[in-house]
Parts: structure tokens; C-alpha cells; sequence
């Protein structure tokens, strides 16, 4: 279940990163792109147990450890979405991955060349307003006074720890403008279709059997049909 897969680093070279896996070399092969920073946490169980329901339908599923997060020992803050983007290609490549499914801001890091699903997708842009909200409601709490304004000019010139994670300046400036691609090649799926509110908006991570199985079976209906 678990494997490893040589991520490209930004020098150039590779690191190996790991990767949950449900593979029996079947020809429905789905690489599946988690949400970003604080969203990916209270998602990561979620994403897991839709790549089960789906291993169970006949459909192998990849979940590989980007640059920088989860158990990668590569710096966030030395990424940027090229260097992100070029390691979710290389994934699919080394998977041999037939389609991908991406969560939330996930999706801003899909390969061009792969058809598939985006679930709830959001562009970095939202996902770092979020975040920057949430360290301006910690820092009023502890007594500091925190402005959006100046958040963004140290994010740009110097980076930013949000929400635990140490964001460098490039990736801060990019994510700012960083909005949903149109590739014409991924399908979106709301969360209304799916059911329920979506799991990260809650406090703490959390799971749901239902939305599970609904997101699983839109996908494999899509695959299998």
C-alpha cells in the first residue's frame, strides 16, 4: 500500500518521496492530486478511504507525497507551483496513471495531458486568503494585530508561516494569483452533488462514509461505464 517515487527536486535531481498505492496493474489507473496545506490534513483520511471504495471497484489509485508535504523531506519554502506542478507530472508518469482526480486546490497542480475529475476545486488564491484569515484570528486572540495587508507584502518578500507551514515568497506571490485552470479536460464536482458540507471546514479532520461513497461512485461510473 505504501510505495516510493522519484520526485524531482528543484536542482534538477530526484528524491524519493512516498505514495499510497492500490495497485494490481489494472487499465484503469487514477492519480489523484490532495487539497493543499491545512485542507489537505483534514482531508487526508477522506481522500483515502474514496481511493479504497474505488480500489474495490477495479480502479488502481495513487496518492503521491508532493514536495514539501505530508512525509516529504523536500522544503515547502524552496517550492514553487512550477516545481509542484512538474512533481504531479511526474507522478502520473511514473504511475503510468490513465486519469486524475484532484481535491480542492489540488487542482491547480493537474498534468495538462490527463482527463479526470476536480472535486470541490478551488484556485491557491482562496486557499491562501483562508489561511491568512486564520492566523489574523490566532494572532487577535493571543493580543497581536495582524492586517491582510501587511501579511501579503512580508508573504511576498520574505514568505510566511501559515497555518504550520513555512510558504516561501515565490510560492506566496504565484498562489496569490493563482486561479482554477480551464483545461477543458477535468470535470468538475460540487459539493452539493456529493452531499453534506465540506469536511474542511471543520475544526479538526474528519470523515464521512457518505461522501465517500458518492465521490467514489461519481468517479468510478465515470471510469467504468
Amino acid at each position: 500500500m505504501i510505495a516510493s517515487w522519484p520526485c524531482p527536486t528543484p536542482g534538477g535531481e530526484t528524491q524519493a518521496e512516498l505514495a499510497i498505492r492500490f495497485d494490481r496493474k489494472r487499465p484503469k489507473r487514477l492519480l489523484v492530486l490532495p487539497a493543499l496545506f491545512d485542507e489537505g490534513n483534514k482531508l487526508r483520511k477522506q481522500t483515502v478511504e474514496v481511493m479504497r471504495r474505488l480500489a474495490h471497484s477495479g480502479i488502481d489509485c495513487f496518492l503521491p507525497d508532493l514536495p514539501g508535504f505530508n512525509e516529504s523531506l523536500q522544503p515547502l519554502e524552496a517550492q514553487s507551483l512550477e516545481t509542484l506542478r512538474q512533481a504531479a507530472t511526474e507522478a502520473a508518469r511514473h504511475f503510468s496513471a490513465t486519469h486524475v482526480l484532484t481535491i480542492r486546490a489540488g487542482a491547480i497542480l493537474a498534468p495538462q495531458d490527463l482527463p479526470g475529475w476536480r472535486y470541490a476545486g478551488t484556485g491557491g488564491a482562496n486557499v491562501l486568503r483562508a489561511m491568512m484569515r486564520a492566523r489574523i484570528v490566532a494572532s487577535r486572540e493571543a493580543g497581536r494585530d495582524e492586517q491582510t495587508s501587511s501579511l501579503a507584502e512580508l508573504g511576498r518578500r520574505d514568505g510566511l508561516d501559515l497555518a504550520g507551514y513555512r510558504i516561501g515568497p515565490k510560492l506566496f506571490a504565484q498562489l496569490e494569483t493563482s486561479h482554477l485552470p480551464d483545461t477543458g479536460r477535468l470535470s468538475d464536482v460540487d459539493q452539493e452533488t456529493v452531499g453534506g458540507s465540506g469536511l474542511w471546514l471543520r475544526a479538526e479532520p474528519s470523515e464521512s462514509a457518505g461522501q465517500a461513497d458518492a465521490l467514489a461512485a461519481i468517479i468510478a461510473m465515470g471510469l467504468l461505464a
